[in-house]
């Protein structure tokens, strides 16, 4: 399993010297790849942001997780994804998802059918990525187009899938999943079976399952978990997410965090590699300099 920086922590600061100061070090430090999260509403585009990463980073991967998909055709999103990898010397790969009905509404965006709407917009994304042309009709998404430069890099792209559905849809058309709030559990039991049949059937690669959770080293757990537990409570509300942590048997959020001490984290990471995550990309959290420093010291360790 490779291990990788989430720096989806600082977004909301909406400082790209922040996060290009981020990135570098966790290159420095070795980690295999950084992924950046964009939020429909907050004004930061990530695919931006790591556009000017990839100036001071050279050797990491770079990856988005995630962009949502209903703000953006899909031939609009191939043509950034191409012209930021044609700016970069690192690999792009391209995470996108659905995002969820509250955070559409406040776009006056529907969100009717939505596996359908990921459907379609794999049918257009992904033979512009590969090939650079598409033809394709769909119910609420066509597109025939041809982009100027043919594709000189692969640009991976990994879903945000949770639901069976989309994992089906995930599988057999994208080059996997990327989750959040997912514990090692509801990975094994639910995500890794039905993404790796999906891709078995349509006669794809085994999928990439990258997966995301805050990871704090700390002698105060109960109160870092009281933290998170309370700040990010909304996502134990949103539909999809509460349904995997139903899955997962835990009340919220807080309950899947990655927290305690250097060895309770490390055997928390490691109960997902043996999950069957390929990528983990830490969101490290914490609540002083001291957890900072001892929460990286131990992610390096284990490289």
């Amino acid at each position: 399993m490779k291990m990788a920086i989430n720096g989806t922590g600082l977004v909301q600061k909406a400082s790209i010297p922040a996060i290009c100061d981020h990135a570098a070090q966790a290159s420095k430090d070795g980690f295999a790849s950084y992924w950046l999260a964009e939020h429909p509403t907050g004004g930061f585009d990530a695919l931006t942001v790591l556009s000017a990463v990839g100036q001071v980073v050279k050797n990491m991967e770079l990856g988005t997780a995630i962009i949502p998909t209903h703000p953006r055709h899909p031939m609009i999103l191939a043509g950034q994804a191409l012209t930021v990898s044609n700016m970069l010397s690192s690999q792009l790969t391209l995470g996108i998802g659905l995002s969820h009905e509250t955070m559409m509404a406040q776009l006056g965006i529907g969100f009717e059918k939505p596996i359908r709407h990921l459907r379609e917009y794999l049918s257009v994304l992904m033979p512009l990525l590969r090939e650079g042309s598409v033809k394709f009709t769909g119910e609420t998404i066509s597109c025939d187009a041809k982009v100027f430069r043919a594709p000189e890099t692969h640009v991976p792209v990994l879903v945000a899938a949770l639901g069976p559905q989309a994992l089906k849809v995930a599988g057999a058309l994208s080059d996997g999943t990327n989750l959040a709030w997912v514990g090692p559990k509801t990975v094994k039991e639910h995500i890794v079976p039905r993404i790796s049949e999906a891709a078995d059937d349509a006669g794809r690669p085994a999928p990439r399952v990258i997966a995301t959770l805050p990871v704090c080293v700390t002698d105060q757990p109960d109160v870092v978990r009281g933290v998170i537990g309370k700040n990010l409570k909304m996502y134990g509300q949103l539909p999809s997410y509460r349904a995997m942590l139903d899955r997962e048997g835990v009340d919220g959020p807080a309950d899947v965090a990655i927290v305690g001490t250097a060895e309770q984290v490390a055997e928390g990471i490691s109960n997902m590699r043996e999950a069957g995550v390929t990528d983990f990309a830490a969101s490290e959290f914490f609540l002083n300099p001291q957890e900072a420093s001892a929460t990286r010291e131990t992610l390096i360790t284990l490289l």
